[in-house]
């Protein structure tokens, strides 16, 4: 390898880590935003309280993202604890494929929520376009069954997307860039389920 490859490969390190620090300390210094995760965090633990549960849905690298907090909440973030009820949307391929092919992918979140969501549920919604139809779509049957959305997107404060209007909480990531959005997804995440689970301990 060359001097000036990797020269221009530790520049890119570089200036990805700043990127996604950058992010988080316009995140960390949004007083408003650190209250609506905070708010977030309670309105979860007030479902489990009252017997309630938590849906999860994304694409893609957000469909991991859905995963991994469900498996979080199920097992355990840091603690021993009761198990809580958490399902991500996007893990039966059965499921997947026959919405897809017998209604159309748009539907694959909207007919779970219609299978599993009862009034008082909590669905957090990952987006990080903040405009994905079936997101968009099973957050609005959601919020027609009486559960609150909490909604993870990006775009920072530069225009308005289709998921805006929709969440109860909304945790918009003050960047553009998808990979920073979803490092800092995976962080607030990681929150909500430390916040959560302190109360179960």
């Amino acid at each position: 390898m060359s001097h000036i490859a990797g020269a221009c490969l530790k520049e890119f390190i570089t200036n990805y880590i700043n990127d996604s620090v950058v992010t988080k300390q316009k995140l960390l210094a949004d007083s408003e935003m650190l209250s609506v995760v905070e708010n977030s965090a309670k309105a979860i633990i007030e479902a489990y309280k009252n017997g309630g549960k938590v849906l999860i849905a994304g694409n893609g690298g957000s469909a991991a993202d859905a995963q991994h907090v469900a498996t979080e909440l199920v097992s355990k973030f840091m603690h021993y604890r009761r198990a809580l009820s958490a399902i991500a949307l996007t893990t039966n391929s059965s499921i997947l494929t026959a919405i897809g092919n017998d209604y159309s992918y748009d539907q694959v979140f909207v007919r779970q929520i219609q299978a599993y969501g009862n009034e008082g549920d909590i669905f957090i919604a990952i987006s990080t376009s903040g405009n994905s139809k079936n997101i968009v779509l099973a957050a609005e049957e959601a919020k027609r069954k009486g559960m609150k959305v909490i909604g993870l997107t990006g775009g920072g404060m530069s225009g308005e997307f289709l998921m805006d209007g929709l969440c109860d909480y909304l945790i918009k990531i003050p960047s553009e860039s998808t990979p920073i959005i979803q490092d800092t997804h995976i962080m607030v995440e990681h929150i909500l389920c430390a916040l959560v689970e302190k109360e179960f301990i």
